[in-house]
């Protein structure tokens, strides 16, 4: 009689499925509190080295997911200016992205607006030093320039301005404002910008 051959098959999954559900664990259980076999069980794994052949540990995933999401934010900036001339419409329109990460990718705003990413990323660069931050800051420099902003720091300006709008979307994800972020939009676009604007 012929022994049968049981066969494993083991589930091809990417690394942009590793990092969405290790995204997915850093902003609901916190980054300490998840393991790597808590990945593997989000995405249906009997253990962890499918995991292994993608990343060494869960450091190793926390930043390539800073990374991916500070390009894409590079881009999303870049894309943004191109598009609107004036700084009080590039400044709309970055709100306006934000509000919409919140409600449509509440995960990657939670690692962006909740997490302390330097309590586990102590290497990467702080917010502010990132290039998408920076470029935010030149637009207010040339919204000050033009005269649609008032004289004052740009480093200040961007901290009144995004103090407002991401102080509001860390409300909506922890929970405590209850509707979707879009419902307050337009009013929080309205007091962060009279905080800069030249009047």
């Amino acid at each position: 009689m012929d022994q049968e051959k049981e066969v494993i098959q083991i589930r091809d999954v990417t690394q942009d499925e590793i990092l969405l559900s290790a995204l997915r664990l850093f902003t609901t259980k916190g980054y300490f509190s998840t393991s790597l076999v808590d990945v593997a069980q989000l995405l249906e794994m009997e253990n962890t080295s499918v995991i292994y052949q993608h990343f060494k540990d869960k450091k190793m995933m926390a930043s390539q997911l800073y990374v991916n999401i500070f390009d894409s934010l590079d881009i999303s900036v870049d894309d943004i200016s191109r598009k609107n001339e004036k700084a009080s419409e590039q400044l709309k329109g970055l709100t306006d992205l934000l509000f919409k990460l919140t409600d449509e990718a509440p995960d990657v705003m939670r690692f962006l607006l909740v997490l302390k990413l330097d309590e586990f990323l102590p290497d990467e660069k702080q917010i502010h030093e990132t290039l998408p931050f920076l470029k935010v800051v030149k637009i207010i420099e040339r919204g000050i320039n033009s005269g649609e902003i008032r004289a004052i720091d740009p480093q200040l300006a961007c901290a009144y301005f995004f103090g407002i709008v991401n102080n509001t979307l860390r409300l909506v994800l922890m929970g405590v404002l209850d509707k979707k972020a879009d419902a307050y939009l337009s009013q929080v676009w309205f007091s962060a910008w009279n905080t800069i604007a030249k009047k």
